[in-house]
C-alpha cells in the first residue's frame, strides 16, 4: 500500500480497526465507510485492520509506516478497545520500539451517531421523532456492564431531545433485555408502535438476528444498521484530527 499520496502534505496514516466477521458484509461496508474517509480527506493514508475473522491483523495493518493514528471502529469503549487493540499494539511496539501510535477513541458515543440512527429510521418510513413511536435502541451487548450503561445513556439523551413516545436500549447478546423482550414489553405497556434502531457498524449476524427476532414480536419496523454512513466518515475524522492534534501537543509541551 501507498502510505503517501503524491502531490499531497505527508499525514500520518489512519489505521482503522474492527471486530471482524466471518460475513463477507461486514468487511466490504468497512471498506465503504474508509473510502468516504478517503474521499474527504484523500491526503490521509487510510487502511483497515481487524481484530479477528479477516485480514489483516493490526500488525499487518503497522507494517509500513514508521508512524500511525490508530482509531477503533467499535460504537463504545468495551473489552476490544479496552484489551484487545491495546495487547495487539503492545505486540507491535515490543518488535518495533521505533514506531510511533497514537490512539484514538471509539466511534461513540457521539451526537452525529444518533443523527445517523434518525436517518436509518427515516429511510425505513419512521418519522424522526414521532410521539406514537418508541424506539428500541439495540446494541451488541457487552459483559463490559460501562458498555452497556453507556448504549443506556444513548438511548436516554435521545430521548429527551426528541420527542419520542420512549427510547430504550436492548442487546443482542451478554444482556438483558433482549431486542425482543423489549419490543414486547413495549407493546404491552401501551406503545402504538415500535421501532427498532441497531446500533451496530455492519450487517452479520447479530443484525440478521434482530431484524428476525424483533419482526417476530411485533415491531413495525427494523432499521438498517449504521454503515457506509457520512455521519460515521465525520466521526472518524473527527477522532483522527483529535488524536494528531493531541500528539503535537504533547511534542510541543
Amino acid at each position: 500500500m501507498t502510505w503517501r499520496v503524491p502531490g499531497a502534505t505527508p499525514a500520518i496514516p489512519l489505521i482503522a480497526v474492527a471486530h471482524g466477521s466471518r460475513d463477507p458484509r461486514a468487511a466490504a461496508t468497512v471498506e465503504e465507510l474508509l473510502d468516504l474517509v478517503r474521499r474527504a480527506r484523500p491526503e490521509i493514508p487510510v487502511r483497515a485492520a481487524y481484530l479477528d475473522h479477516a485480514p489483516p491483523t493490526l500488525a499487518g495493518a503497522l507494517s509500513g509506516p514508521a508512524e500511525a493514528v490508530v482509531l477503533p471502529l467499535l460504537l463504545t469503549e468495551a473489552y476490544h478497545s479496552r484489551v484487545d487493540i491495546p495487547g495487539a499494539l503492545a505486540e507491535v511496539t515490543a518488535r518495533r520500539p521505533l514506531l510511533r501510535v497514537h490512539r484514538g477513541a471509539t466511534l461513540g458515543p457521539h451526537p452525529l451517531l444518533t443523527a445517523a440512527l434518525e436517518r436509518r429510521l427515516a429511510e425505513a418510513g419512521v418519522e424522526p421523532g414521532d410521539p406514537g413511536t418508541a424506539v428500541v435502541l439495540v446494541s451488541a451487548g457487552s459483559s463490559d456492564r460501562r458498555a452497556n450503561a453507556t448504549v443506556a445513556g444513548v438511548a436516554g439523551e435521545w430521548a429527551g431531545r426528541r420527542g419520542w413516545w420512549s427510547v430504550t436500549a436492548a442487546y443482542a447478546s451478554a444482556a438483558e433485555p433482549t431486542p425482543g423482550q423489549e419490543v414486547r414489553r413495549l407493546l404491552d405497556a401501551g406503545a402504538p408502535r415500535v421501532v427498532v434502531a441497531p446500533y451496530l457498524l455492519a450487517p452479520g449476524y447479530f443484525a440478521d438476528r434482530i431484524r428476525r427476532d424483533t419482526l417476530a414480536a411485533g415491531a413495525w419496523a427494523v432499521a438498517d444498521v449504521l454503515g457506509a454512513a457520512p455521519e460515521l466518515a465525520a466521526v472518524l475524522v473527527e477522532r483522527y484530527e483529535r488524536a494528531v492534534r493531541r500528539e503535537r501537543t504533547l511534542a510541543t509541551a
